[in-house]
C-alpha cells in the first residue's frame, strides 16, 4: 500500500508528529484536523467562531488543492466544536464553502482543542486520477 505525504506552505505547518495530509492509494486524501492558524504569521486568526471557521476552511482548501483534490471533491468532514451553542454560526460559514452537494459530516463538541481554538475540522477528499 502506497501513501504520499501532502504539505503546503499555504496552510499551517504541523506542530507535532503528524502531516497536513496523507494520500492513500492515490484516490483519497485525508487531512489532519485544521485549526484557525494564519499560515503567514503562525498566529490564531482574531475574532470569534465565524472568523475561525473561515480560516480553517481556507487551510483545508490549501491542503486539498496541494494534494490534487478540492473542496468540491470532499466526501466527508468531521467538525470538532468547543461549544455546540456556536454550531449555527460555524454552520453558516461552513455552508459558504460547500454551497452545492455538501459532503457527509459529523459534528461533535469537545472539551478542549489545540491552542484553545473554537473549532477544528478534518476532511477526506477524492483525488483526481489521470
Amino acid at each position: 500500500m502506497n501513501r504520499q505525504i501532502v504539505l503546503t506552505k499555504q496552510a499551517p505547518a504541523p506542530i507535532g508528529p503528524y502531516n497536513q495530509g496523507v494520500m492513500g492509494q492515490g484516490t483519497l486524501l485525508f487531512t489532519a484536523g485544521q485549526v484557525a492558524i494564519v499560515p503567514a504569521t503562525g498566529e490564531i486568526v482574531s475574532g470569534g467562531i465565524k472568523e475561525q471557521t473561515r480560516q480553517v476552511m481556507k487551510n483545508l482548501k490549501a491542503i486539498l488543492e496541494e494534494g490534487g483534490s478540492s473542496l468540491a471533491r470532499v466526501v466527508k468532514t468531521t467538525v470538532f466544536l468547543k461549544d455546540m451553542n456556536e454550531f449555527a454560526a460555524m454552520n453558516e460559514v461552513y455552508g459558504e464553502f460547500f454551497r452545492e452537494s455538501p459532503p457527509a459530516r459529523s459534528t461533535v463538541e469537545v472539551v478542549r482543542l489545540p491552542k484553545d481554538v473554537r473549532v477544528e475540522i478534518e476532511a477526506i477528499g477524492l483525488v483526481a486520477t489521470t
